[in-house]
C-alpha cells in the first residue's frame, strides 16, 4: 500500500517541520537533525486517506475476533464507554473533596459490594491498577497477616499452570516460591501438595479455573489440606468470566482474590491498560485492606483512613476510577441472571470450539473445559509449528489465539472465544483453523512462510527480540 511520502510532491509544503528546541543536538542521531525536511504537499483528502488507512492496519475486537487465551479479550458494549465519559466521571478531579463527589463514592460503594456478593468475600478494595497488582495487594496483606500472628512463614505455594504473574508478586514481597506440579488430568497434583505443605507455608496461589482453562476437581480438598496447616488459599481470579454467576469462589475455600475488571467486567485492555484489579477477602483480613475504604453511613458516603493494621496505600488517590466506572455500568445491566448467562455462554463457546478442533489438533487434556481450552502442535507434519500456524491464523482474519502458555505444555495453543462471539464467528474461526490444519499435510510451504497477506511478512523472530529497528530510516 503506498504511503503519503509515495505521492509525486513539490517539496514547497507550507507546513515545514518547526525548528529543533532541544539544547543539547548532539545527543540526537545524526537522520534525526536534518533541518530542511517538510511535510509532503498533499491535499487534506490524501492526508486523511493516509491516516485513515494506516489506522486499518491495526487489529482490534472491533474488528475481529480475539482468542486469546487468559485474556479474555472480549467485545465490551460502547454504552459502557459512554457512561464513563460523562462530564460527572470523566472530569471529576481526584482531590474533590468527598461531601462533593457523592455519587462516585455511591459507585464505588455499589460495586465493591457487587463484587463481594458474585465472590462471596466479605469486603473488596477497588484500588490496585490491574490484575498482577492486585496478586501484590494479596501477597502483602498475607503477610501483613501473618506478621501481626507473629509467625514467620517464607513460603507460598504456586501450581506449575499459574499466571507468570504470581511467582513474580510473591518474590516482591520477599517470599520463596515452592512449584506444585499438576497432574496428567490438568488439576493439582494433590499428593506433591500435601508433601510440600508445611508450617512455614504462608498460603498457596491458584487460578480456577486454571490455565489449562479447567475447572480444578480438587479445589475443596487443597483448601482443607492449607487451612489445616493454618495457611491462607488465594484465588487468582482471572478466569472469573467462567464462573461468575454459578459458583463462588469462597465457597470454593478461597480466602482472598483478586479481579480483574479490565478482563471480565468491560474496559478494553492491551498495550499495558487501562485496568484495574479489586482484591476481596474474608472477615478478618478485611482490617489489612489498603486505605483509603469507602464507608456508608446511612445515606452519606466517606473516605476512611484510620484503619491501623492496613497495609497503607498501594495507589495514588483511590485506583482506576474510570474502569469502575465502566465495570458498573456492566454489572447494573447484567443484573444477577445476565452475569450468570455470560459465564454459561462463555462456557459453551468454547466447547464447542473444542469439540470441532479436537481431532484435528491433538489435545492434551481432553475433557469439558471452562471458558477456554489449550492445543497443541504435537504431530503436525513436516516440522511446522504452533508459531507457524499462530502466523497463518492471520491471513484469515483473525488474532492469533495465545501461544506457548501454559508453559508445561509444549507448544501449547490457548484459545478463548469469550461470551460475546456469535455461532457464526465461531464457525469461521474453525473452519479457518481446520483449513490450516489440511495446508500443513498439503501446503506446508504456505503454513511456514505466514502471514501473506498483512502489510509485515513472516520475521525473523530471533533477530528481531536480539536486534530490534528502534529508528526507522527513510
Amino acid at each position: 500500500m503506498a504511503t503519503i511520502f509515495d505521492i509525486p510532491s513539490s517539496n514547497t509544503s507550507a507546513f515545514p517541520v518547526p525548528k529543533y528546541d532541544i539544547p543539547d543536538m548532539d545527543a540526537l542521531p545524526a537522520e534525526l537533525l536534518s533541518t530542511d525536511e517538510v511535510l509532503p504537499d498533499v491535499a487534506e483528502i490524501e492526508a486523511v486517506r493516509h491516516y485513515t488507512n494506516l489506522s486499518r492496519m491495526n487489529y482490534s475486537v472491533d474488528t475481529q475476533m480475539y482468542p486469546l487465551g487468559s485474556c479474555t479479550m472480549k467485545y465490551n458494549p460502547k454504552l459502557n464507554e459512554r457512561v464513563a465519559s460523562l462530564d460527572g466521571f470523566a472530569n471529576l478531579h481526584p482531590l474533590t473533596q468527598p461531601a462533593n463527589a457523592q455519587g462516585a463514592l455511591a459507585l464505588m460503594w455499589e460495586l465493591a459490594s457487587s463484587l463481594a456478593e458474585i465472590t462471596g468475600m466479605k469486603e473488596f478494595t477497588l484500588a490496585p491498577a490491574a490484575g498482577a497488582h492486585g496478586e501484590l495487594t494479596g501477597v502483602m496483606i498475607i503477610k501483613k497477616y501473618f506478621e501481626e500472628k507473629g509467625e514467620k512463614r517464607r513460603v507460598i505455594l504456586i501450581p506449575d499452570s499459574a499466571h507468570g504473574t504470581n511467582p513474580a508478586s510473591v518474590a516482591m514481597c520477599g517470599f520463596e516460591v515452592r512449584e506444585i506440579p499438576s497432574r496428567s488430568d490438568g488439576d493439582v497434583d494433590i499428593n506433591a501438595l500435601a508433601s510440600a505443605l508445611d508450617e512455614n507455608v504462608a498460603a498457596m496461589m491458584l487460578t480456577n479455573p486454571n490455565t489449562l482453562g479447567l475447572f480444578d476437581r480438587g479445589v475443596l480438598d487443597i483448601s482443607k489440606l492449607l487451612h489445616s496447616k493454618g495457611a491462607l488459599f488465594y484465588a487468582d481470579g482471572a478466569n472469573l468470566n467462567a464462573v461468575m454467576g454459578m459458583a463462588k469462589m469462597r465457597d470454593m475455600g478461597f480466602d482472598l482474590m483478586h479481579i480483574n475488571l479490565h478482563k471480565t467486567f468491560s474496559t478494553p485492555h492491551g498495550g499495558g491498560g487501562p485496568g484495574s484489579g479489586p482484591v476481596g477477602v474474608r472477615d478478618d483480613l478485611v482490617k489489612y485492606l489498603p486505605v483509603p475504604v469507602v464507608m456508608k453511613d446511612g445515606e452519606k458516603y466517606r473516605l476512611e483512613y484510620d484503619r491501623p493494621s492496613s497495609i497503607g496505600r498501594v495507589h495514588s488517590f483511590y485506583g482506576n476510577f474510570l474502569v469502575c466506572v465502566r465495570a458498573y455500568a456492566y454489572l447494573k445491566r447484567l443484573g444477577a441472571t445476565g452475569i450468570r448467562t455470560t459465564a454459561e455462554t462463555a462456557v459453551l463457546n468454547a466447547n464447542y470450539l473444542r469439540a470441532r478442533l479436537k481431532n484435528a489438533y491433538n489435545c492434551p487434556v481432553d475433557r469439558i473445559c471452562m471458558h477456554e481450552f489449550v492445543l497443541n502442535d504435537k504431530g503436525l507434519p513436516n516440522g511446522l509449528t504452533t508459531n507457524d500456524v499462530a502466523k497463518r491464523i492471520l491471513d484469515y482474519g483473525f488474532h492469533a489465539p495465545t501461544v506457548y502458555f501454559p508453559l508445561h505444555v509444549p507448544g501449547a495453543i490457548m484459545i478463548e472465544p469469550t461470551e460475546t462471539e456469535s455461532k457464526q464467528t465461531l464457525d469461521a474461526f474453525a473452519d479457518a483453523m481446520l483449513a490450516i490444519r489440511t495446508e500443513c499435510s498439503e501446503n506446508p510451504g504456505m503454513v511456514h512462510d505466514a502471514p501473506h497477506t498483512l502489510p509485515v511478512k513472516k520475521v525473523d523472530a530471533v533477530l528481531a527480540a536480539r536486534k530490534p529497528v528502534l529508528i526507522w530510516k527513510k
